[in-house]
Parts: structure tokens; sequence; C-alpha cells
């Protein structure tokens, strides 16, 4: 589908002061070296205090800036959701794999936060995130009163998030806890990508084996995760040395594959291939003072039942 486009706001701070518009959009956005914005500028897609900006005029402080995105073409994604729970305050959704939440790359309105907002209103908004390749449970909170709250209780660790994974590899032990800290690492695409770093923040996921497949080497797992950092199972499983079966970026040691760096799919942390499930999640309700727990059924692969 094509989208309608996107307008980007910005405002030059004094640390700004003096620079080119070209030069200032080169900087911010790293995507478009300055002679891309040229091109950009010049075709009229940036205006300057509302006006048509120059490429080479000198900014000053106080200015306003707007880049126009033209419409673009975007990737096919799911354009369906499951709804766990829902009230006045909370939402708990259950994502198919493929959907992105959030815009971002090449995605704008083929993403979950757009698919909700057009059915329960722009109030609504992520309390966490979801890779795009992961499905399943996922929470959103209809009004700020509600984000603040629920905010606050992931921050004191009273939200808890259980995952099922399908792990390479069957000699783990039956439960195990990885301590490893993640973090910005630099990558090909984009410039850095969250892995295992050293100096990155601390992170803990606690893992259960369910089921072994020694025909397939590789074993489901249940992953509990008191912190949430981005890609966070996929990085500690991969650190542990067993990285999710068909995970296109994250290779074991938790850092990001070098193989196959000629093939997009292989460097692009959006990209799908493993399977992952946001399987419950469990969190005090904002102001009715009871426990929610809501359970998105897994796909085939990942159901423990099976």
């Amino acid at each position: 589908m094509k989208n309608k486009g996107y307008r980007y706001p910005d405002r030059v701070f004094r640390e700004d002061e003096g620079l080119s518009v070209a030069a200032f959009y080169a900087l911010r956005y790293p995507h478009s070296t300055e002679a891309e914005w040229r091109l950009k500028i010049e075709a009229g897609d940036v205006l300057r205090n509302g006006l048509p900006a120059e490429a080479d005029a000198i900014l000053r402080h106080g200015d306003t800036l707007v880049y126009f995105r033209r419409p673009w073409e975007e990737p096919d994604a799911p354009a369906d959701f499951g709804v766990l729970f829902e009230d006045d305050d909370v939402l708990v959704l259950s994502k198919p794999s493929g959907l992105p939440v959030l815009p971002g790359g090449f995605f704008l309105e083929n993403t979950l936060l757009h698919l909700v907002r057009e059915r329960y209103g722009n109030s609504c908004s992520p309390l966490h995130r979801l890779g795009r390749g992961t499905s399943g449970a996922i929470v959103f909170t209809r009004n700020r009163p509600a984000a603040r709250s629920l905010a606050r209780a992931m921050l004191e660790r009273r939200i808890v998030k259980i995952y099922l994974a399908l792990a390479t590899g069957t000699s783990m032990p039956d439960a195990f806890t990885i301590d490893v800290p993640i973090g910005p690492v630099q990558h090909v695409l984009p410039a850095t990508v969250n892995a295992y770093s050293p100096g990155g923040r601390p992170s803990t996921s606690r893992v259960r084996v369910l089921r072994r497949s020694s025909g397939r080497s590789a074993s489901l797992v249940e992953v509990t995760i008191p912190t949430g950092r981005p890609h966070q199972i996929r990085i500690h499983l991969a650190h542990a040395g067993y990285p999710l079966v068909g995970d296109p970026l994250y290779a074991k040691g938790g850092l990001p594959r070098t193989d196959g760096v000629d093939d997009e799919l292989a460097t692009t942390p959006g990209a799908t291939g493993y399977l992952l499930h946001s399987w419950k999640i469990r969190f005090p309700h904002p102001f009715r003072g009871e426990e929610v727990e809501a359970v998105s059924p897994p796909p085939a692969a990942l159901d423990p039942g099976r």
C-alpha cells in the first residue's frame, strides 16, 4: 500500500546555529548524504519558517524546519490483531508476526500503532514493544494516567512477561539464568544495533526448557524477562550459545552475524524468520487494584501442549 507521506518537524537550537540547511539534515538524519539532502531541499521537500528552504541558507537559533517525506509504497504486513483484554484504560492485544509495532524504516501505516489508533483513537500508546517478527501479547494504554501508572509498575518490575521461543541445540540445562548487559554496537545496517555489550545496561532472562527435539536439534524454551531491552531474548540466548532457530541477525555470542552481509535480510534488525512469542503477561491494573493476566495462544511450532 502507498501511504500519505509524513512530516518531520525540527527546531534549530544554539548548537546547530551556523549550519547550512543541508548540513543540518545530513547530521540529524544520516541515512541520506548531504548531496542527497540537497536534492530533496531543491525539490521543495523542506520548509524553513514556513517557506521553501534553500540548501545553503545558514540556520539561526529558533528556526523551524519541516521535512515532508513524500508518499511511498510500504512493505506488506498483516493487518489484523487479536484482543485479549479490553477496558477503558488498558488494552492487551495479540500481535501477529510480521507486523511492526511502531513506524520506522519503510513502515508508517502498516503498523500495529496505526491499526489500534484507527479502531480505538489517538490516545492509545504501547506500554512496551515487540520486534516485528515477534508475535503475541502486548499492552497498550488508553490514557495518560494509565500510561503513567503502568510505566511506574514496569520500572518497579511488577509486570511479568513470559515468552516462548525455539532455540538451537538440545544440550542446554533444564533451567538457567542469563545476566548479560545489552547496548548498542557498531553494525552495517543501521550504523548501530543492540547486542551483547560489556558497557551496556544490565539485563536478565530466566530460561526453562519445555521440550527438546533431537531431530531438529532445537529446544522449545520458556523465557521470563524481568528487564525488557530491545531484542533481549534473541541476544541472551545467542550469547549463551543457543540462538533462535532462523534468527537472521544474532549469532552465538550475542553479536550481529558477520556472514551473509550481502543479504539485506540477514543484516536488518527488523527481519523475521525466527520463532518468538509473547505468551503470557501479568500486571497490576492501573486503577482497579486487581491483577490482570492475559495469555496469547502460541503458533503451532511453539505450543507447549503439542
